[in-house]
Protein backbone atom coordinates (compact mmCIF):
# COMPACT_ATOMS: atom_id res chain seq x y z
CA UNK A 1 0.00 0.00 0.00
CA UNK A 2 2.76 2.59 0.76
CA UNK A 3 4.19 2.07 -2.72
CA UNK A 4 0.72 2.46 -4.19
CA UNK A 5 0.21 5.75 -2.40
CA UNK A 6 3.72 6.93 -3.30
CA UNK A 7 2.93 6.49 -6.99
CA UNK A 8 -0.17 8.68 -6.71
CA UNK A 9 1.66 11.29 -4.62
CA UNK A 10 4.49 11.42 -7.17
CA UNK A 11 2.00 11.83 -10.03
CA UNK A 12 0.23 14.55 -8.05
CA UNK A 13 3.43 16.49 -7.46
CA UNK A 14 4.40 16.14 -11.11
CA UNK A 15 1.01 17.37 -12.35
CA UNK A 16 0.67 20.22 -9.88
CA UNK A 17 4.15 21.64 -10.53
CA UNK A 18 4.03 21.29 -14.31
CA UNK A 19 3.96 24.57 -16.21
CA UNK A 20 0.90 25.21 -18.35
CA UNK A 21 3.03 25.38 -21.51
CA UNK A 22 4.42 21.92 -20.70
CA UNK A 23 0.93 20.52 -20.20
CA UNK A 24 -0.16 21.89 -23.57
CA UNK A 25 2.92 20.42 -25.22
CA UNK A 26 2.21 16.97 -23.78
CA UNK A 27 -1.45 17.25 -24.81
CA UNK A 28 -0.62 18.13 -28.42
CA UNK A 29 2.16 15.54 -28.63
CA UNK A 30 -0.08 12.70 -27.46
CA UNK A 31 -3.04 13.43 -29.71
CA UNK A 32 -0.92 14.34 -32.74
CA UNK A 33 0.58 10.86 -32.58
CA UNK A 34 -2.50 8.89 -31.55
CA UNK A 35 -5.39 10.76 -33.18
CA UNK A 36 -3.86 12.66 -36.10
CA UNK A 37 -7.05 12.47 -38.18
CA UNK A 38 -9.76 13.18 -35.61
CA UNK A 39 -12.96 14.49 -37.22
CA UNK A 40 -16.54 15.27 -36.28
CA UNK A 41 -18.85 12.30 -35.77
CA UNK A 42 -21.74 14.15 -37.41
CA UNK A 43 -22.62 12.85 -40.88
CA UNK A 44 -22.85 15.44 -43.64
CA UNK A 45 -22.13 15.90 -47.33
CA UNK A 46 -21.88 19.68 -47.69
CA UNK A 47 -21.35 22.84 -45.61
CA UNK A 48 -25.13 23.38 -45.68
CA UNK A 49 -25.78 19.91 -44.25
CA UNK A 50 -23.11 20.35 -41.57
CA UNK A 51 -24.71 23.65 -40.55
CA UNK A 52 -28.06 21.90 -40.15
CA UNK A 53 -26.50 19.03 -38.19
CA UNK A 54 -24.60 21.31 -35.81
CA UNK A 55 -27.69 23.43 -35.11
CA UNK A 56 -29.62 20.26 -34.32
CA UNK A 57 -26.82 18.84 -32.15
CA UNK A 58 -27.17 21.48 -29.43
CA UNK A 59 -27.88 19.59 -26.19
CA UNK A 60 -28.38 16.40 -28.17
CA UNK A 61 -26.14 13.47 -29.09
CA UNK A 62 -24.45 13.11 -32.46
CA UNK A 63 -25.85 9.59 -32.62
CA UNK A 64 -29.41 10.90 -32.47
CA UNK A 65 -28.71 13.62 -35.02
CA UNK A 66 -27.24 11.10 -37.44
CA UNK A 67 -30.45 9.11 -37.17
CA UNK A 68 -32.72 11.98 -38.20
CA UNK A 69 -30.64 13.88 -40.76
CA UNK A 70 -30.74 11.39 -43.70
CA UNK A 71 -34.49 11.88 -44.23
CA UNK A 72 -34.19 15.60 -43.48
CA UNK A 73 -31.39 16.05 -46.02
CA UNK A 74 -33.33 14.09 -48.62
CA UNK A 75 -36.42 16.26 -48.18
CA UNK A 76 -34.47 19.53 -48.05
CA UNK A 77 -31.39 19.12 -50.27
CA UNK A 78 -30.85 22.87 -50.77
CA UNK A 79 -31.20 26.09 -48.79
CA UNK A 80 -34.07 27.12 -51.10
CA UNK A 81 -36.09 24.01 -50.37
CA UNK A 82 -35.67 24.46 -46.62
CA UNK A 83 -36.44 28.20 -46.80
CA UNK A 84 -39.68 27.43 -48.68
CA UNK A 85 -40.80 25.02 -45.97
CA UNK A 86 -42.43 25.69 -42.60
CA UNK A 87 -41.35 24.97 -39.03
CA UNK A 88 -44.36 22.66 -38.75
CA UNK A 89 -43.15 20.48 -41.60
CA UNK A 90 -39.53 20.48 -40.44
CA UNK A 91 -40.72 19.47 -36.98
CA UNK A 92 -42.04 16.17 -38.34
CA UNK A 93 -38.49 15.20 -39.35
CA UNK A 94 -36.76 16.24 -36.12
CA UNK A 95 -39.37 15.49 -33.46
CA UNK A 96 -37.00 13.04 -31.69
CA UNK A 97 -34.21 15.58 -31.05
CA UNK A 98 -34.05 17.94 -28.10
CA UNK A 99 -36.11 21.16 -28.38
CA UNK A 100 -37.58 20.26 -31.81
CA UNK A 101 -39.99 23.22 -31.97
CA UNK A 102 -37.29 25.86 -31.53
CA UNK A 103 -34.85 24.03 -33.78
CA UNK A 104 -37.45 23.73 -36.55
CA UNK A 105 -37.95 27.50 -36.45
CA UNK A 106 -34.19 28.06 -36.40
CA UNK A 107 -33.61 25.85 -39.43
CA UNK A 108 -36.22 27.58 -41.58
CA UNK A 109 -35.03 31.01 -40.46
CA UNK A 110 -31.40 30.06 -41.10
CA UNK A 111 -32.23 28.85 -44.61
CA UNK A 112 -34.08 32.06 -45.47
CA UNK A 113 -31.10 34.21 -44.47
CA UNK A 114 -28.74 31.82 -46.25
CA UNK A 115 -30.76 32.35 -49.45
CA UNK A 116 -31.60 36.06 -49.15
CA UNK A 117 -28.39 37.41 -47.61
CA UNK A 118 -25.62 34.93 -48.38
CA UNK A 119 -26.81 33.73 -51.82
CA UNK A 120 -26.95 30.04 -50.79
CA UNK A 121 -23.33 30.01 -49.61
CA UNK A 122 -22.48 29.19 -46.00
CA UNK A 123 -20.26 32.10 -44.89
CA UNK A 124 -16.81 31.52 -43.45
CA UNK A 125 -16.78 34.56 -41.16
CA UNK A 126 -17.74 33.82 -37.56
CA UNK A 127 -19.61 37.10 -37.10
CA UNK A 128 -21.56 36.60 -40.34
CA UNK A 129 -22.48 33.05 -39.35
CA UNK A 130 -23.94 34.27 -36.06
CA UNK A 131 -26.46 36.45 -37.91
CA UNK A 132 -28.46 33.33 -38.65
CA UNK A 133 -31.03 31.88 -36.20
CA UNK A 134 -29.74 28.97 -34.15
CA UNK A 135 -26.10 29.84 -34.82
CA UNK A 136 -24.20 30.89 -31.71
CA UNK A 137 -20.47 31.26 -31.27
CA UNK A 138 -19.94 27.53 -30.76
CA UNK A 139 -21.75 26.57 -33.96
CA UNK A 140 -20.03 29.34 -35.90
CA UNK A 141 -16.62 28.14 -34.72
CA UNK A 142 -17.44 24.56 -35.75
CA UNK A 143 -18.37 25.66 -39.27
CA UNK A 144 -15.37 27.96 -39.61
CA UNK A 145 -12.90 25.32 -38.42
CA UNK A 146 -14.37 22.19 -40.04
CA UNK A 147 -15.49 23.63 -43.38
CA UNK A 148 -12.94 26.39 -43.88
CA UNK A 149 -10.07 25.09 -41.72
CA UNK A 150 -9.99 28.41 -39.88
CA UNK A 151 -7.92 28.71 -36.67
CA UNK A 152 -10.98 28.57 -34.40
CA UNK A 153 -12.02 26.23 -31.62
CA UNK A 154 -15.60 25.57 -30.59
CA UNK A 155 -16.26 25.04 -26.89
CA UNK A 156 -19.09 22.67 -26.06
CA UNK A 157 -19.72 20.86 -22.76
CA UNK A 158 -17.07 18.20 -23.51
CA UNK A 159 -14.39 20.73 -24.44
CA UNK A 160 -15.26 22.88 -21.42
CA UNK A 161 -15.08 19.94 -19.01
CA UNK A 162 -11.96 18.24 -20.34
CA UNK A 163 -9.93 21.43 -20.75
CA UNK A 164 -10.65 22.38 -17.15
CA UNK A 165 -10.03 18.89 -15.77
CA UNK A 166 -6.72 18.34 -17.52
CA UNK A 167 -5.50 21.78 -16.53
CA UNK A 168 -5.36 23.39 -19.96
CA UNK A 169 -7.40 26.25 -18.54
CA UNK A 170 -7.24 28.11 -15.23
CA UNK A 171 -10.30 29.65 -13.53
CA UNK A 172 -12.16 29.59 -16.85
CA UNK A 173 -15.80 29.72 -15.82
CA UNK A 174 -17.43 30.39 -19.20
CA UNK A 175 -17.10 28.84 -22.67
CA UNK A 176 -15.64 32.11 -23.97
CA UNK A 177 -12.99 32.14 -21.22
CA UNK A 178 -12.06 28.54 -22.10
CA UNK A 179 -11.90 29.43 -25.80
CA UNK A 180 -9.62 32.40 -25.16
CA UNK A 181 -7.13 30.35 -23.12
CA UNK A 182 -7.08 27.50 -25.64
CA UNK A 183 -6.48 29.96 -28.48
CA UNK A 184 -3.69 31.61 -26.49
CA UNK A 185 -1.76 28.44 -25.70
CA UNK A 186 -2.50 25.94 -28.48
CA UNK A 187 -0.41 26.15 -31.65
CA UNK A 188 -2.53 27.92 -34.26
CA UNK A 189 -2.38 24.99 -36.67
CA UNK A 190 -3.86 22.61 -34.08
CA UNK A 191 -6.88 24.68 -33.03
CA UNK A 192 -9.34 23.07 -35.43
CA UNK A 193 -8.40 19.47 -34.67
CA UNK A 194 -7.92 20.09 -30.94
CA UNK A 195 -11.67 20.69 -30.79
CA UNK A 196 -12.22 17.09 -31.92
CA UNK A 197 -9.50 15.74 -29.62
CA UNK A 198 -11.19 17.25 -26.59
CA UNK A 199 -14.70 16.24 -27.65
CA UNK A 200 -13.81 12.62 -28.35
CA UNK A 201 -11.79 12.34 -25.13
CA UNK A 202 -14.69 13.78 -23.18
CA UNK A 203 -17.26 11.60 -24.91
CA UNK A 204 -15.51 8.26 -24.41
CA UNK A 205 -12.99 8.57 -21.56
CA UNK A 206 -13.25 11.78 -19.54
CA UNK A 207 -17.02 11.46 -19.19
CA UNK A 208 -18.96 13.78 -16.91
CA UNK A 209 -20.00 11.69 -13.92
CA UNK A 210 -17.47 8.89 -13.71
CA UNK A 211 -14.35 9.64 -15.77
CA UNK A 212 -12.49 6.50 -16.81
CA UNK A 213 -9.17 7.48 -15.28
CA UNK A 214 -8.06 3.85 -15.16
CA UNK A 215 -7.78 3.75 -18.96
CA UNK A 216 -6.88 7.39 -19.59
CA UNK A 217 -3.43 7.95 -21.14
CA UNK A 218 -3.27 11.54 -19.90
CA UNK A 219 -3.32 10.95 -16.14
CA UNK A 220 0.39 11.63 -15.68
CA UNK A 221 -0.12 15.31 -16.53
CA UNK A 222 -3.81 15.69 -15.61
CA UNK A 223 -4.65 18.06 -12.74
CA UNK A 224 -7.96 16.34 -11.99
CA UNK A 225 -6.25 12.97 -11.63
CA UNK A 226 -3.56 14.45 -9.41
CA UNK A 227 -6.16 16.07 -7.17
CA UNK A 228 -8.40 13.03 -6.84
CA UNK A 229 -5.73 10.37 -6.42
CA UNK A 230 -3.54 11.69 -3.62
CA UNK A 231 -3.20 9.79 -0.36
CA UNK A 232 -5.45 12.27 1.47
CA UNK A 233 -8.20 11.99 -1.13
CA UNK A 234 -8.04 8.21 -1.17
CA UNK A 235 -8.20 8.02 2.61
CA UNK A 236 -11.21 10.35 2.64
CA UNK A 237 -12.89 8.26 -0.07
CA UNK A 238 -12.22 5.10 1.93
CA UNK A 239 -13.68 6.69 5.07
CA UNK A 240 -16.75 7.85 3.16
CA UNK A 241 -17.27 4.36 1.77
CA UNK A 242 -16.94 2.84 5.24
CA UNK A 243 -19.50 5.29 6.62
CA UNK A 244 -21.88 4.55 3.76
CA UNK A 245 -21.54 0.81 4.38
CA UNK A 246 -22.13 1.31 8.10
CA UNK A 247 -25.20 3.47 7.45
CA UNK A 248 -26.59 0.87 5.05
CA UNK A 249 -26.15 -1.89 7.65
CA UNK A 250 -27.79 0.30 10.29
CA UNK A 251 -30.74 1.02 8.01
CA UNK A 252 -31.10 -2.65 7.19
CA UNK A 253 -31.14 -3.52 10.91
CA UNK A 254 -33.75 -0.84 11.64
CA UNK A 255 -35.91 -2.04 8.77
CA UNK A 256 -35.74 -5.55 10.15
CA UNK A 257 -36.80 -4.35 13.60
CA UNK A 258 -39.67 -2.31 12.13
CA UNK A 259 -40.95 -5.31 10.20
CA UNK A 260 -40.76 -7.49 13.32
CA UNK A 261 -42.66 -4.93 15.39
CA UNK A 262 -45.30 -4.61 12.69
CA UNK A 263 -45.63 -8.39 12.54
CA UNK A 264 -46.09 -8.61 16.32
CA UNK A 265 -48.60 -5.79 16.25
CA UNK A 266 -50.67 -7.63 13.66
CA UNK A 267 -50.55 -10.79 15.80
CA UNK A 268 -51.98 -8.95 18.81
CA UNK A 269 -55.02 -7.70 16.89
Amino acid sequence: MPGFFFLFIFDGILSSTMLKQERYRHFVDYFSKNQPNAVTELHYGSPFQLLIAVILSAQCTDKRINQVTPALFERFPTPESLAASTPEEVFTYIRSVSYPNNKAKHLVGMAKILVDVFHNEVPSDIDQLQKMPGVGRKTANVIASVVYDAPAIAVDTHVFRVANRIGLTTNARTPLAVEKQLVEYLPKETLAIAHHWLILHGRYICIARSPKCDICPLTWFCKYYARTNTETYLLKAEAALAKKTKDQKKKKALDKISKELAKRSEGNL
